[in-house]
């Protein structure tokens, strides 16, 4: 450990914020290091306590307090973020304020670490930090191989407010998909409750929702009620559909649980949809076969909502992946076909 030191910036350095000097001077040192310092009183500027976000210039003394050895064994990161994947995660950006980062989460890519993952936005996040204080903050989540909009707070406030919105509805969600068969009637609403069933891994792996019918929602223990509304946009003859759905619940798995259970699971879904079946119109089987991918089809196209400090409402739209982009080359759809709300007649 060094001793405390007393350093005077020098005219030839720009003014600049604590944490990027101490990350300069002291390359040894982590972002938890400076803020745990700064929170004790050990850091201080000219005297005075400071904060990690706080301005500093030429002329002004910094009191370093002792500091580990920069040979020292350093600690070990929870995810090497490499080149490509901090360049991935930079392209994915579709909005960013001082505020809330939305991106577009490329299919295939958890949502967060769990079992056997180790690389996630959660982790990647790091990448988009930039001057902040702390990396952004997960407020909701999507699965591992749904793609689309995935919002993240930059602070722990904002994280706490947005978290609260997408709790209390005060959020909308529009999702795209390619099912199987043709969902008749066109325009409708599924209520069926979830309830979870454990997995065939050791702690519950592969956890699957069984739909349970609406009336047998109360006798049925864990049971959660779910809603979701879809609309079908445009079909296939009959054998697959571009559907647009909006969940009004938010349960685990929901929108594949309640697409399977009216007959019409997601193309590429083997949770929900034996994706090892081909669908042959009759609203089985997960798979078209010929040169539709047997990814999942399933985007989160859209989020709405009203922005905590300037309360405004701001809406992002995220591009579908290549996989469904082909699929919808393939069968002639453009995305500009879709209106922005296919759901107005059932709201009234």
């Amino acid at each position: 450990m060094s001793r405390v030191q007393m350093i005077t910036i020098g005219d030839d350095q720009p003014e600049q914020r604590l944490d990027r000097w101490f990350r300069k001077m002291f390359p040894q040192l982590t972002q938890g290091n400076i803020e745990k310092m700064c929170r004790k009183g050990e850091i201080r500027v000219d005297g005075a306590r400071a904060k990690s976000n706080t301005r500093v210039g030429p002329g002004m003394e910094i009191r370093v307090p002792p500091l580990p050895d920069e040979n020292a064994p350093k600690p070990k990161r929870d995810m090497i973020i490499t080149a490509s994947d901090a360049k991935m995660m930079r392209d994915a950006v579709l909005y960013q304020d001082d505020h809330i980062i939305v991106i577009n989460k490329p299919a295939g890519l958890p949502t967060q670490g769990g079992s056997k993952q180790t690389r996630h936005v959660d982790g990647l996040s790091e990448a988009l930090r930039g001057d902040y204080d702390e990396k952004p903050r997960l407020v909701h989540r999507l699965d591992k191989d749904t793609s689309g909009v995935l919002a993240l707070a930059r602070t722990p406030a904002m994280a706490s407010k947005l978290t609260e919105a997408f709790r209390h509805k005060n959020t909308r969600k529009i999702y795209w998909a390619l099912v199987a068969g043709v969902p008749v009637p066109y325009l409708g609403e599924v209520k069926y409750g979830l309830v979870k069933a454990r997995g065939r891994g050791k702690s519950g792996e592969g956890e699957k929702m069984i739909a349970v019918h609406p009336r047998d929602i109360n006798a049925t223990e864990g049971a959660k009620r779910a809603h979701t509304l879809y609309a079908t946009l445009y079909r296939v003859g009959s054998r697959a559909s571009w559907v647009a759905m909006e969940p009004i619940t938010g349960r685990t798995h929901q929108l594949r649980a309640h697409m399977a259970e009216i007959g019409h699971p997601i193309i590429g879904d083997g949770k929900y949809g034996g994706s090892g079946q081909e669908n042959l119109g009759d609203g089985w089987g997960a798979q078209l076969g010929g040169i539709i991918s047997k990814k999942l089809h399933l985007h989160a196209r859209s989020l709405t909502f009203e922005h905590p400090v300037t309360r405004k409402v701001v809406t992002v739209t995220a591009p579908l992946p290549d996989h469904m982009a082909h699929s919808w080359d393939t069968f002639g759809w453009t995305e500009d076909l879709a209106a922005d709300d296919p759901f107005k007649e059932l709201r009234g």
